[in-house]
């Protein structure tokens, strides 16, 4: 049977097609890309006017249309009912029965879904993207404070789940810091591929009509238009750098988050939560339970799986304009902003209010002797031993004071002084109160004054270089706004212009 004689008699859509896909997808653009829509059409109709695609008698009604569809069409009341097939045909529809069919019709020329929806998609991840930011650069700066409260609090570090050496607890968070400040940077890569505009691209090759994409681009607040027409509607990057960056920088600040998990253990016991961060239990009375640092943990973990689901719903789709990248999936993914929030503002209202347990952290250095380091580096310097020679002597230090549950500064300089006799072979020049002073964690700290280290000077300056990057990434940031209100401003000027023309 060829096509002239196929009789097909089935109506569109069918009924399960109509739930299972063309229901969802309007629900979808109903809920997050209605001002989109609403600012495409107006850009776009602008733009076929002052190109002379539109003369102002075909245009200032199309207009008028589109101010009446706002005013009086309750976008929220709206169900799906089958009689168009998205949410692009209900406006078309609502304009045809205005203007006609043929008049309506003209506000599609040079354009297309393809265009429109990968437009709109972006509107949507930079509306996602910039409060995001926000969040992050907040949270950054409370580091940053933070950071610089806690520059001369001692803290145990931990390598491989052991005590390793003393530092401070701006140090520590002055790394977290680091790591932030460079996915902030990845985010902000991300955004200027979101930030490049596709209208324009039509299905995939452009127009013939003379349409003006940088126009486009501006009145709908992108920097610039996307260049390439195929890749407009086919190089989904701009989907795939924002979830790769949003899954490294939740991955990363859970890290952070587990670190906070293992410090307030019973056992360890370095950081305090105060009450307004903990929950009791139900049955037993002693129980403390910091509960949002678990709840930030699984949450983090939450927005890493939804972004890397992003990822994989990419994975091996063709090069081309494709279902797997739009409506349901951009649905999806906006979940991990959701969850990723959460964090971001739980986080940055609990990391001011930690408190260092002083008295636990100098249990924990003194049972773990953890500053032998620099008693082996001061042997190097002071004695002029090989470091293997001092490590040797160190370690024995350590194990013999570990031994009897002492202090190293108090019971280790018998120990050391024997060590030193045997491995060098003579006396050692080091006096029990320069013994005692090398091995305090003050000093541990105190001579770390290199770039990096955790030494006053060394952080203070790490910890100005962050303000001041932070502070660069915040003038960017109120650039894109006021870039943003300012294409706002002159699409608004502009269609009211067309409106009001005679």
């Amino acid at each position: 049977m060829n096509a002239g004689t196929f009789n097909d008699t089935s109506t569109f859509p069918d009924p399960v097609y109509k739930e299972t896909v063309l229901r969802p997808l309007f629900d979808g653009a109903k809920d997050h890309h209605v001002e989109g829509f609403r600012l495409i059409d107006r850009a776009h109709l602008v733009m076929l006017h002052e190109t002379g695609i539109l003369t102002i008698e075909q245009a200032r009604p199309i207009a008028q249309a589109l101010e009446d569809i706002d005013r009086e069409v309750d976008v929220g009341a709206l169900t799906y009912t089958g009689e168009v097939e998205d949410f692009f045909f209900l406006i078309e529809k609502q304009l045809r029965a205005r203007l006609g069919p043929d008049l309506a019709g003209r506000l599609h020329t040079a354009r297309s879904r393809n265009d429109i929806d990968h437009t709109l998609f972006k509107i949507g991840l930079k509306d996602r993207i910039d409060p995001l930011l926000e969040r992050l650069v907040h949270l950054a700066e409370t580091l940053a404070s933070v950071a610089e409260r806690e520059s001369k609090t001692l803290i145990v570090a931990y390598t491989h789940g052991q005590p390793a050496q003393p530092t401070v607890f701006g140090h520590y968070l002055s790394a977290v810091l680091e790591t932030l400040l460079r996915d902030i940077a990845r985010l902000e890569a991300a955004r200027d591929i979101v930030d490049r505009s596709p209208m324009g691209a039509a299905a995939i090759t452009t127009s013939g009509f003379p349409i003006d994409r940088e126009l486009m681009a501006r009145l709908l607040g992108f920097s610039r238009p996307l260049q390439n027409s195929y890749g407009c509607i086919a190089s989904i990057d701009y989907i795939t750098s924002t979830y790769s960056a949003l899954e490294l920088i939740f991955l990363h600040l859970g890290r952070f988050i587990q670190d906070l998990q293992f410090w307030t253990s019973f056992e360890v016991g370095q950081i305090y939560v105060p009450n307004a961060f903990v929950q009791i239990s139900s049955i037993m009375p002693q129980k403390r339970n910091p509960v949002p640092i678990e709840h930030m943990r699984h949450l983090s973990s939450q927005t890493v799986g939804r972004a890397q689901a992003m990822l994989t719903i990419m994975h091996n789709t063709p090069f081309t304009d494709m279902n797997d990248s739009e409506g349901e999936s951009q649905g999806f993914g906006y979940g991990a902003f959701e969850s990723g929030g959460r964090v971001l503002d739980l986080l940055a209202a609990l990391v001011p209010s930690l408190r260092i347990d002083a008295d636990r952290v100098r249990q924990n250095i003194r049972r773990s002797c953890i500053t032998v380091t620099e008693l082996a580096d001061s042997l190097v310097r002071l004695e002029g031993l090989s470091f293997r020679e001092a490590h040797e002597i160190a370690a024995e230090v350590a194990r013999a004071v570990v031994a009897i549950g002492g202090d190293i500064a108090a019971d280790g300089y018998a120990a050391f002084r024997e060590a030193f006799r045997r491995c060098a072979g003579r006396e050692t020049s080091i006096e029990p109160d320069r013994f005692a002073e090398i091995v305090s964690a003050e000093n541990f700290v105190a001579v770390r004054d290199r770039f990096g280290g955790p030494a006053p000077r060394a952080l203070s300056q790490a910890i100005a270089g962050y303000n001041q990057d932070i502070a660069t990434i915040r003038s960017r940031m109120q650039d894109a706004s006021s870039r943003a209100q300012a294409s706002a401003q002159d699409l608004q000027s502009r269609f009211n212009a067309l409106l009001g023309a005679r």
